[in-house]
C-alpha cells in the first residue's frame, strides 16, 4: 500500500502539471544549494522550481493525462512549473544554463504535448508576451490610422471641390443662380368665350317643351 505522504505528493504534482501553462524538466546534478536558490529567484513569479522524484513524477504526469515523459525522467530531476510567460521562463533557464553548464534542459510539456530539449530552446527564442502585445498594439494603431486616412480622403476631396465651387460662384453668381430649378411652363391662354348679344340675357332658360296634342277621345 502506498504511503499517504507519497500519495499526497503525487496528487500535488498532478495538480501542478494540470494547472501550469507549461513545464520544463531539468537536470541539476552538481549544482550547489545557493545556485538553485539563485535560479529560483531569477524565475520570479512566472514559475516555481522544485526538485522531484522521478517515480512520483511519472505517476503524477500520467494522472494528469501526460504520456511520454519517462525518457526524460532519468537522473536527478527538477521541474519548472510555469504559470506566467513561457518565453520569459525558457529564456531564464537557457541563460542560467549558459552561465552554469551543470544545469541541463531535458525537455518539457506544453498544451499536453511533450517537448524535447531543442523545442524548449526554441521557446526561449520567442519574444515575450509584453513584446508581442506591444507589437499587436502598434499594428492595431497603424490599422486604425490607415482606416481614418481612407475615410478622410474622400471627404477632403469633396471639401476642396465645394470650396472651389464657392470661389467660382462668388466671382460669377450666375454659375449657380437658379441651379436645380426647372423653368416654369407657361399655361396655355384660354380661348375667350363669345359675348352674348346686348338684347339677350347672358343665360337663357331652356324653352318649355310643347304640350302633347289633344286629349284622347
Amino acid at each position: 500500500m502506498a504511503r499517504p505522504d507519497k500519495v499526497a505528493t503525487v496528487e500535488e504534482l498532478a495538480k501542478r502539471f494540470a494547472d501550469s501553462t507549461a513545464v520544463v524538466l531539468t537536470e541539476y546534478r552538481g549544482l550547489s544549494v545557493s545556485a538553485l536558490k539563485d535560479l529560483r529567484r531569477s524565475l520570479g513569479d512566472d514559475a516555481s522550481y522544485a526538485v522531484t522524484k522521478n517515480t512520483l513524477t511519472q505517476r503524477a504526469a500520467k494522472d494528469a493525462g501526460i504520456e511520454g515523459l519517462d525518457e526524460q525522467l532519468v537522473g536527478p530531476t527538477a521541474i519548472a512549473f510555469i504559470n506566467g510567460d513561457v518565453a520569459t521562463v525558457a529564456k531564464g533557464l537557457r541563460d542560467f544554463a549558459k552561465a552554469n553548464p551543470l544545469l541541463v534542459l531535458k525537455g518539457g510539456v506544453m498544451d499536453g504535448r511533450v517537448l524535447d530539449a531543442a523545442q524548449v530552446t526554441q521557446l526561449a527564442n520567442l519574444e515575450s508576451r509584453e513584446v508581442l502585445l506591444a507589437k499587436l498594439a502598434g499594428g492595431m494603431k497603424g490599422a486604425l490610422s490607415n482606416a481614418v486616412s481612407l475615410f478622410a480622403a474622400p471627404l477632403s476631396q469633396a471639401a476642396r471641390a465645394l470650396g472651389a465651387l464657392q470661389t467660382a460662384a462668388e466671382a460669377n453668381p450666375d454659375l449657380i443662380a437658379g441651379a436645380g430649378a426647372a423653368p416654369a411652363a407657361e399655361a396655355p391662354a384660354e380661348e375667350a368665350a363669345p359675348e352674348a348679344p346686348a338684347d339677350e340675357p347672358a343665360t337663357q332658360e331652356p324653352a318649355a317643351e310643347p304640350a302633347e296634342s289633344g286629349a284622347a277621345e
